[in-house]
């Protein structure tokens, strides 16, 4: 009690400041410094001392009084408070006691109380280093603090095209990259190396005698060359799907429907020929190019049917001719085997009459058979 009133007749007044606590003060409306810890005894006529406390666990120092106390008190400032800037091109990442603290874009400034820290700061030019360090980028990632970096992953069987800016800087192999975007627009195009398969199906094809088909063809291909896939054209998938219509279209327009149907093989060669040469242009390997099915409009399809049921029907006709000639012929010569020896026919006669006893009860022989029994005698005498 006594403290109190000896301070208000000398004009002062007493201010605790905790150990998690830092304080400005101000007398007379001027800034005069910094409070740490402890009692401070400051002085207070007319009631003008202000003290402006601030909590350590907000490590960030906001005040309007900030510049201030840089302009006028630089050494107190420089004790208690760690300032932090970056210029145009740089990026500063802050970590407080070894941990990643924030991250700060360019142009920007920060200040810090010292005694929250430890704190460490390293500026990154990111006009020269525009990609991360892969280290970086996974604390960033961990910490959740990768709102300035953009993020791509290329997968196993792709190539990655790093765009910058509208202008290609680079092909990424499989991996997660990080690129600053702070005045900067990245992009990155994944072409796909493996092989893929691609079909045009249901094409109208008028054959050169007029015939309207519909065919389907199917074709295999890889990028083999990603930069020039991507530069030479806007879309190689399309490119290759345009370049097999207008192949099999010329080739196949040039023919008749008879021809096509007999030169199947010939015709995927030749069509093949012309688009494997124009797709390597645009860096694509195609190697499978087949023309799988040949469709033809209903009426069409019965007029063919026809014609293969006729053609099948004369094959057959001629077939039955040379069996029933080969018949006649065997009867020709069975018929002089028997007139030359009258005991082969006998034979013949006792077949037919046993055959026909094995269907029978009762067998009648009319004219006897004595005659046949004479030649068998003479033929075994």
């Amino acid at each position: 009690m006594l403290k109190r009133l000896i301070d208000l007749l000398m004009g002062r007044r007493r201010v605790l400041i905790n150990e998690d606590e830092r304080a400005v003060w101000l007398y007379k409306g001027e800034v005069r410094g910094i409070l740490g810890s402890g009692e401070h005894v400051l002085p207070n006529w007319d009631g003008s001392l202000q003290v402006d406390v601030c909590k350590l666990v907000q490590p960030m120092f906001v005040s309007t009084y900030a510049q201030a106390l840089l302009e006028k008190l630089p050494e107190d400032a420089a004790r208690h408070l760690t300032v932090v800037r970056t210029g145009e091109n740089e990026i500063a990442v802050i970590e407080r006691d070894g941990m990643l603290h924030t991250v700060l874009a360019p142009d920007t400034k920060v200040i810090l109380w010292t005694d929250a820290g430890p704190w460490k700061t390293r500026l990154v030019d990111i006009g020269e280093a525009a990609q991360v360090d892969p280290k970086l980028l996974r604390r960033l990632q961990r910490a959740g603090k990768g709102q300035l970096v953009s993020q791509f992953e290329v997968e196993d069987g792709k190539v990655g095209l790093l765009i910058m800016d509208g202008v290609l800087a680079g092909e990424l192999q499989a991996g997660v990259y990080g690129y600053w975007n702070p005045g900067r627009k990245v992009t990155v195009r994944q072409v796909d190396l493996k092989r893929q398969s691609l079909d045009v199906s249901g094409q109208e094809i008028l054959t050169r005698d007029r015939v309207t088909l519909r065919v389907n063809i199917a074709a295999e291909y890889r990028v083999a060359d990603p930069l020039k896939a991507v530069t030479s054209v806007k879309d190689y998938a399309d490119a290759l799907y345009r370049a097999l219509q207008y192949a099999f279209r010329k080739t196949l327009g040039a023919l008749t429907l008879d021809q096509i149907l007999e030169q199947k093989i010939t015709v995927d060669a030749e069509a093949a020929e012309k688009v494997r040469a124009d797709m390597e242009a645009i860096g694509l390997e195609v190697s499978e190019i087949a023309l799988k099915d040949v469709i033809l409009p209903g009426d069409m399809r019965e007029i063919l049917n026809q014609v293969v049921s006729a053609q099948k029907e004369a094959e057959a006709n001629v077939i039955r001719r040379r069996e029933e000639t080969n018949a006649t012929r065997s009867l020709l010569n069975t018929a002089k085997v028997m007139a030359e020896n009258p005991v082969m026919l006998r034979l013949k006669e006792l077949e037919a009459l046993e055959s026909i006893a094995g269907k029978v009860d009762k067998l009648t022989v009319l004219n006897g058979t004595s005659g046949l029994m004479n030649d068998l005698v003479k033929l075994t005498g």
